[in-house]
């Protein structure tokens, strides 16, 4: 019998939320990426994915974990890893639409996110919620910033 994994997703908005409350960024793109557009965060991690399966034990299983490449996809896989592995489920998060999404939102980076820019439309794209938004929350994704489960496109 197969054991279905969910992943828990949160946005941009959401993740600086967690940030603030000391949820760790979990950055999986190679170096050659963060060398020239680094998130700006006080707890970030780089693994890159292709040294994940070495490295993955480096990581606090104790601690809010985000992870985060350009993109969502690259992210995920690793989050997935993570659980896989034995992470606790209510502590591991992908956000979506990753380093494209952040940029776009005007957060906090190191380097010039102009390359970035043609990656994905502008807006948020956010089509329904399972959670609503806080007025004043500005969430691109309609999150609490807790630790809900989104469904932005």
């Amino acid at each position: 019998m197969s054991q279905v994994m969910t992943i828990r997703e949160v946005c941009p908005t959401a993740t600086q939320v967690h940030i603030r409350h000391g949820a760790t960024l979990v950055d999986v793109r190679e170096r050659h990426e963060v060398a020239s557009l680094a998130f700006d965060v006080p707890k970030l991690v780089h693994i890159p994915l292709s040294e994940f399966e070495d490295r993955y034990e480096e990581l606090p299983k104790d601690e809010k974990l985000i992870f985060v490449c350009e993109v969502g996809s690259r992210s995920l896989r690793a989050a997935a890893f993570l659980l896989y592995h034995g992470w606790d489920a209510e502590k591991v998060f992908n956000m979506k639409r990753g380093m494209v999404r952040w940029a776009q939102k005007g957060y906090a980076v190191i380097g010039d996110p102009s390359s970035l820019m043609g990656n994905e439309s502008g807006g948020c794209g956010c089509h329904s919620h399972q959670e609503t938004a806080h007025a004043d929350s500005g969430a691109c994704c309609g999150s609490k910033g807790d630790a809900s489960t989104e469904t932005c496109s």
